[in-house]
């Protein structure tokens, strides 16, 4: 299965979970699992999901405690969900290097957001994977 995809799947369903709140969580998830039928991972999709949503209060208080400058909510929408993604996986996921989890996410920024997008996911995610590492420590 394609990992690539199914992050990209996992981000556009958690950006029409956020746009469209009343609209039913398991409908998108259906809807998409079927477009991407046997291209991606739908476990894997469901993971990041199901575990952003219950893990969203620590990964964006990471998020915000790395990215000073940008409150949580001046920053742009999706590259929102894309550092939600990676910095889920950094802290929770055990099968995803971390390297990998970085460089998914600011390929994912490069192909759908600003110009500059890429540099900010890079480095947020940088600076929460060096906090994550020495906490670990």
């Amino acid at each position: 299965m394609n990992r690539h995809l199914s992050r990209l799947v996992a981000m556009q369903t958690l950006y029409e979970i956020e746009f469209r709140p009343k609209a039913s969580k398991k409908e998108i998830l259906d809807r998409n699992f079927h477009e991407f039928r046997g291209a991606v991972d739908d476990n894997f999709i469901l993971n990041i999901v199901e575990g952003l949503i219950k893990n969203r209060k620590t990964v964006d208080g990471l998020i915000a405690k790395n990215a000073p400058e940008w409150p949580i909510d001046q920053i742009a929408p999706l590259d929102k969900i894309i550092l939600e993604i990676a910095t889920f996986e950094l802290i929770k996921s055990m099968d995803v290097p971390p390297k990998v989890a970085i460089d998914e996410a600011v390929e994912l920024a490069k192909q759908f957001c600003s110009e500059n997008s890429s540099k900010f996911v890079n480095g947020v995610l940088g600076s929460i994977y060096k906090e994550v590492i020495n906490d670990s420590k």
